[in-house]
């Protein structure tokens, strides 16, 4: 059997059928108050039917200054329980593991969907955010937990703290973004606390054989590779996590940074010691050849986006045939709502080049 088709168990939680998660994707489905549309959950169970072993909802923001985009699913207010009940619900009908990604935007929070300025570990004049004192960061951190919680409650296997791309959580662990002179901010243990409370705090709140995953990404926003290599073996050293989710761009691509260059920057993580928790990656995935390649180098699990939006039942066509050709891009737009994508994700995929004219 290919290695790509082989159950993968965690330390907690039900097992993966197979190694192919689904990428949490941002697609501006959902109502103006976060709660779940039907758009969305046509989306996310297309994947689930269509074989994907996990599927993960979008970020999910968990407190309402941290939207991050137009149409974004919610988990900060009980009012979205009804709809994550029956989103797990059918995801995990089709033997896919749920997972409902937390996520905050900080300072990329548009002004015009929040109402006010957004927030940030530091005053940020470019994004023209303003600090959080110390209460809102402690705040912050227990809105973290009580999203999990609520996720739980509404029947997910797991949750995944978005720590990558900028957010919330990458915000502060970021030594450019993070100027703090309290235990939030200066080297890089304070930068780190705030995402190791909030797995301290889930890890006491939700049950025992709750899921726990953390995404981060290695460059950009003025993360360093050689801090972000220290808080990837430290959070698989200490076994409060079941995943690590390495969002490169390119899995297969060479560090920015001059000094680590001359390898690929995923060897940087695959060569760390997990214990058992297991590695995956997303970036720039787009056919089988690529998902065998990067499960080749060494990580447990690969993470789809585009070729997810593309063919909703990747992992059965692969399944069927490992040699079977993704569709190229751009694509009609009849072809993308046959894939279950709405008209306003349609419109948004647009944005980045998949729609023919």
């Amino acid at each position: 059997m290919k290695e790509l088709l082989k159950p993968l168990s965690f330390t907690r939680g039900p097992d993966m059928k197979n190694r192919f998660m689904l990428a949490p994707l941002t697609n501006t489905q959902s109502h103006d108050d976060g709660i779940l549309s039907d758009e969305e959950f046509k989306w996310l169970t297309m994947r689930a039917k269509g074989g994907f072993g996990l599927t993960m909802t979008c970020a999910a923001h968990v407190q309402a200054i941290g939207q991050g985009f137009p149409g974004q699913l919610g988990v900060f207010s009980d009012d979205h329980i009804e709809g994550l009940k029956r989103l797990a619900k059918e995801i995990k009908s089709h033997e896919s593991v749920a997972i409902c990604q937390l996520h905050h935007a900080g300072m990329r929070s548009p002004e015009d969907i929040i109402g006010e300025a957004p927030v940030c570990p530091s005053d940020n004049e470019e994004f023209k955010a303003r600090s959080l004192s110390t209460e809102e960061v402690e705040a912050l951190r227990d809105d973290f937990i009580k999203a999990a919680v609520r996720s739980e409650s509404s029947g997910f296997d797991g949750v995944e703290l978005h720590g990558a791309h900028g957010y919330i959580i990458g915000q502060f662990l970021s030594p450019g973004i993070n100027q703090r002179e309290d235990v939030y901010g200066g080297n890089l243990e304070n930068r780190c606390r705030l995402l190791n409370e909030i797995i301290d705090g889930i890890r006491s709140e939700c049950s025992q054989d709750f899921m726990l995953g953390v995404r981060l990404s290695a460059e950009r926003f003025d993360m360093k590779l050689g801090e972000v290599v220290i808080m990837a073996q430290e959070l698989m050293s200490s076994g409060k996590i079941d995943f690590l989710d390495m969002s490169l761009w390119d899995v297969f691509k060479e560090p920015e940074e001059e000094e680590f260059k001359g390898k690929m920057l995923m060897s940087y993580f695959t060569e760390l010691e997990r214990g058992e928790v297991k590695l995956g990656v997303a970036g720039s995935i787009r056919g089988p050849e690529d998902a065998e390649r990067a499960l080749s180098e060494g990580v447990d699990w690969v993470m789809l986006g585009r070729a997810a939006i593309l063919h909703h039942d990747f992992p059965k066509l692969y399944e069927a045939n490992q040699n079977f050709t993704p569709v190229e891009v751009p694509v009609t737009k009849e072809y993308l709502l046959k894939e279950g994508l709405s008209e306003k994700f349609v419109t948004y995929m647009g944005n980045w080049g998949f729609v023919s004219d």
